[in-house]
C-alpha cells in the first residue's frame, strides 16, 4: 500500500521517480494541436468505440465536436476477448481518421496494440494509446515512447496503482514524458457493472503523480445510462478530462454499443459536466478557442 503523508508529501522509497512529485512538483500540461491536457480547463475526448466506415466516423465527429469534445476518438486496432468480434479495419481506419481530422480540426486519439504496428500508427496518430490489456506489455511501452508522440496509458483491470504508476516510468525512463493516466475500471466482485471505476485513483494520482488524469466511464460501468452521473462525479474529484463513447445508433455499433451515448445523449453529457466543471473552477476546454 502507498503511504501519503499528512503533510502531503510522498515517502522517498517510492519505486518510480519520474513519474513522481518527488521528481516534479508542478503537474505536467501536454499540449497536442495546442489543446492542453492538464492545464487549467477539462478536456472531452469523444468518438466511437470502433471505426466502422468513413460516413459513420464522419457523422460522429462533427457531431461531438459541436457538443463541445475537443479530441476524437476512435479505434483501429480492437483487442476483443470473444476471436468472432469485430477487430478493427486497421489502416484504413487510420487513414479515415486522418480524414476526420483534415474536416473537423480535431486531433485524435487511437490503440497502437502490438510493437510491429507502432510506427504505422503513429505516422497517423496525434495520441497513442495503450489499452488496458497491454498496460504492462514493457517492450510496446517502450516502442511507443520512442515516437515522442504523447501516451494515453489505460489502467490494467487487476493493476494496482503502483503498478500503474510504474508502467508510466517504464515510458518515460525511455525518455518519453508526455503520460497520460486513463482510469477504465478494474475488476472486482461486483457483477452490476463492467467494472468498477475506481474514482479515488483520480485524487490519488494527482498526489502521487504529476502526470494529468483522465477516466473513461464508458469502459468503467459498460452501462450507458452510468456515463453521465460518473463523468460528473470524475470532473468533481480532480479528473483533467473525460473519454466517451458515441455512436450514432448504439444498437448497431459492432463493438461496445451497450455503454456507448446517442449524439443526442452525449450533448446532454457535455451540459451538465459543464456545470460541474465551472463549479470547480476547470471550464471546458471550447473547440474555438484552438480554431
Amino acid at each position: 500500500m502507498i503511504e501519503i503523508m499528512n503533510d502531503g508529501a510522498t515517502p522517498m522509497h517510492l519505486p518510480y521517480k519520474l513519474a513522481g512529485r518527488e521528481f516534479k512538483p508542478e503537474r505536467t500540461v501536454i499540449k497536442v494541436r495546442g489543446i492542453e491536457i492538464g492545464g487549467d480547463k477539462t478536456v472531452i475526448i469523444a468518438g466511437p468505440c470502433a471505426v466502422e466506415s468513413r460516413d459513420q466516423l464522419l457523422q460522429t465527429a462533427r457531431s461531438v465536436k459541436k457538443a463541445g469534445a475537443v479530441l476524437l476518438r476512435g479505434g483501429a486496432y480492437k483487442p476483443r476477448t470473444s476471436p468472432y468480434s469485430f477487430h478493427g479495419m486497421e489502416e484504413e481506419a487510420l487513414e479515415i481518421l486522418a480524414q476526420a481530422r483534415e474536416v473537423t480540426g480535431m486531433p485524435f486519439v487511437t490503440e497502437v496494440m502490438d510493437t510491429k504496428n507502432v510506427d504505422l500508427v503513429a505516422q497517423y496518430a496525434d495520441i497513442l494509446q495503450i489499452g488496458a490489456r497491454n498496460m504492462q506489455n514493457f517492450f510496446l511501452l517502450r516502442e511507443a515512447a520512442a515516437t515522442g508522440k504523447p501516451i494515453l496509458l489505460k489502467r490494467g483491470p487487476a493493476a494496482t496503482i503502483e503498478e500503474w504508476i510504474l508502467a508510466a516510468e517504464h515510458i518515460m525512463a525511455a525518455g518519453n514524458h508526455q503520460v497520460i493516466f486513463c482510469e477504465r475500471g478494474i475488476r472486482t466482485f461486483e457483477t452490476g457493472t463492467r467494472y468498477t471505476l475506481d474514482l479515488s485513483a483520480v485524487p490519488m494520482l494527482k498526489q502521487l503523480s504529476h502526470l494529468p488524469v483522465i477516466v473513461d466511464p464508458s469502459h468503467g460501468t459498460g452501462k450507458w445510462p452510468l456515463v453521465t452521473p460518473m463523468s460528473k462525479a470524475a470532473i468533481a474529484c480532480g479528473a483533467d478530462g473525460l473519454m466517451i463513447e458515441v455512436h450514432p445508433c448504439p444498437s448497431k455499433a459492432l463493438s461496445d454499443g451497450q455503454q456507448s451515448l446517442t449524439e443526442e445523449n452525449f450533448q446532454k453529457l457535455v451540459e451538465e459536466v459543464a456545470a460541474i466543471a465551472q463549479a470547480v473552477k476547470r471550464p471546458l476546454s471550447r473547440v474555438d478557442e484552438h480554431e
